[in-house]
């Protein structure tokens, strides 16, 4: 059975507990290697959570070195093997590649989306999501079909017991960018609506009155964990690729900037009026 948990945070978090018992000693990457007798390549990858292969015999040696109690040693073992569990994302390979945004959304406690462009990927209709697939390029029906449904799948996490806190900010550019015609456009904001009455999620909209603002650059999202140890980190997306940012300068920068686009955005209550507006707008042209 496939797990709901992250492998990857749990590999972070790995990562963490072996540098801090390494650390706690004083010692360097080489000298827990040599009197280990697990290889420094091996050590390196495992602290910076890239291993995708750890052995439990290299996590007793260095549990031995670090004289870890046996409560750690459990916890480390534990972390090892949640980390080479496969999330549903991982049938999906081929759509999200080898990072994949939906591991970290599976642990996610909150979730802050800025949004110039469309309509954020886990509020989508699937007709809308079909359109933003097809937009401008020439693609086999199966491909949009398949990556439609990768999306609509990664928003099950808002079904969970204790679903993440969304907020999102939505330039109102999305909110007026007709995309698969009026019917699938009103049919998408309508859903927009329904979903900002749930109470784990808050959007709001960015208007064209704003003016400039710190999230120019693009689209971003900044996702948090329940666990405290488990530090936040920042999916900005590109053009060929989305990149993952956990360093505290870069954190600051976009927790800023979101904070920036959340204080000159409308409230929840008058976005939704936007929203009707964008909508009437709609009728008009059907």
């Amino acid at each position: 059975m496939q797990s709901p948990i992250s492998p990857t945070v749990r590999r972070r978090r790995l990562a963490r507990e072996l540098r801090r018992l390494r650390e706690a000693h004083s010692l360097k990457l080489a000298a827990a290697a040599k009197e280990s007798g697990v290889p420094l390549s091996t050590i390196s990858s495992i602290e910076n959570a890239t291993a995708r292969r750890i052995r439990a015999r290299d996590i007793d040696a260095l549990a031995d070195l670090y004289r870890a109690s046996g409560e750690e040693r459990e916890a480390l073992h534990e972390l090892t093997r949640e980390s080479k569990e496969s999330g549903w994302w991982s049938s999906y390979k081929d759509v999200f590649g080898d990072n994949a945004l939906p591991d970290f959304e599976a642990e996610a406690s909150l979730i802050r989306r800025f949004e110039g462009l469309t309509i954020p990927g886990l509020l989508q209709t699937p007709e809308y999501s079909a359109a933003v697939m097809r937009a401008g390029r020439v693609i086999e029906e199966s491909d949009v079909e398949r990556r439609v449904q990768a999306r609509m799948e990664r928003k099950n996490i808002f079904n969970r017991i204790k679903p993440p806190h969304m907020v999102t900010v939505i330039d109102e550019g999305a909110l007026r960018r007709v995309i698969g015609g009026p019917g699938v456009m009103q049919e998408q904001l309508i859903h927009l609506k329904n979903m900002a009455l749930r109470h784990h999620i808050d959007i709001q909209v960015l208007p064209y009155t704003a003016g400039a603002h710190l999230a120019l650059a693009g689209p971003f999202t900044i996702l948090e964990f329940p666990a405290p140890k488990d530090y936040p980190i920042v999916y900005v997306e590109t053009a060929v690729d989305g990149l993952y940012l956990d360093q505290p300068e870069e954190l600051e920068r976009y927790t800023l900037a979101f904070g920036n686009v959340q204080s000159v955005a409308l409230p929840t209550s008058l976005s939704f009026q936007l929203i009707d507006d964008v909508l009437r707008s709609l009728e008009d042209m059907a």
